[in-house]
């Protein structure tokens, strides 16, 4: 399945694909995607709906695929070639960090670059959904903790990460930085997600352009671990790490400005655009 949320920001409502790729509303047939919401037993609750009796809709707007979540994880240095090019060793463990979760933003909303910025950049992402309690969880059976996947754009404030002492959370976390969906495909969609392409454009030129595959720690090794030092929920979110490309690592560095538009994708989970805007 393929779910999503439409509608002015603030009111959007539940809404799902149809086989003809129709949008159609689930407003008032199930609560609003966040937490329980997308259990996996909530998950199977709405494939008893039958999906052609919902209405047809024509959204003016697709917003985040989540409404909230209880915790937006993170991974850094997960891309063998990133971790190249930003001259750092490959991680021996995953390097864990969150973003705070009012950064969630839509996936077509503008991307508000903070005051005070001056290297703001821009990361295509694999999101994972978790969708049962999960601790203590081997690698063996930590797929079977996933609700599902989706597009994420890790915006990140470089001076705000690394110059301003503390943790990365500080340069991952203001508003509009978290671009989440347009979808949220069920698991049982994405048979592989280790076999995903996910790439990124700015102002039209292809700055990102990798798989999965060059991931340092896969999905389950990343579920298992972090289930070793805390406990997962119902509706979290993990953004698994970028490939290389982003702006940090060219030579010389190359930061988002005001005017400037992102597109980006992974592979069968729906593409995102983003415009650039100073914050006012």
């Amino acid at each position: 399945m393929k779910l999503l949320r439409f509608g002015p920001q603030g009111q959007e409502v539940p809404g799902i694909l149809d086989a003809e790729g129709n949008v159609r509303s689930l407003d008032g047939r199930i609560p609003d995607l966040q937490g329980e919401g997308v259990s996996l037993a909530a998950l199977d609750a709405i494939r008893s709906i039958d999906v052609q009796s919902l209405p047809v809709v024509t959204p003016d707007r697709i917003g985040a695929c989540l409404a909230d979540m209880p915790n937006f994880h993170c991974v850094g240095m997960n891309y063998a070639k990133h971790a190249a090019e930003t001259g750092a060793e490959p991680p021996t463990e995953p390097i864990l960090f969150s973003k705070a979760t009012s950064c969630l933003s839509g996936p077509f909303d503008p991307v508000v670059i903070p005051r005070g910025s001056t290297k703001s950049d821009w990361e295509v992402e694999l999101g994972v959904v978790i969708g049962r309690y999960a601790s203590y969880v081997t690698e063996d059976e930590a797929l079977d903790y996933v609700a599902g996947y989706c597009t994420l754009n890790d915006v990140s404030e470089r001076a705000y990460q690394f110059d301003h002492g503390g943790q990365w959370v500080k340069g991952k976390s203001a508003p509009t930085f978290g671009p989440t969906g347009p979808y949220l495909v069920t698991a049982d969609d994405v048979p592989d997600p280790q076999a995903l392409r996910l790439d990124l454009s700015l102002n039209g030129e292809t700055v990102q352009d990798s798989n999965t595959s060059d991931m340092i720690f896969t999905v389950a090794q990343i579920i298992s671990h972090m289930s070793q030092f805390m406990a997962l929920r119902p509706g979290d979110v993990i953004a698994t790490g970028t490939p290389s490309g982003v702006g940090l690592g060219m030579k010389p560095p190359k930061f988002l400005k005001p005017g400037d538009v992102m597109e980006l994708e992974v592979e069968g989970l729906g593409r995102q655009r983003q415009d650039v805007v100073a914050a006012q």
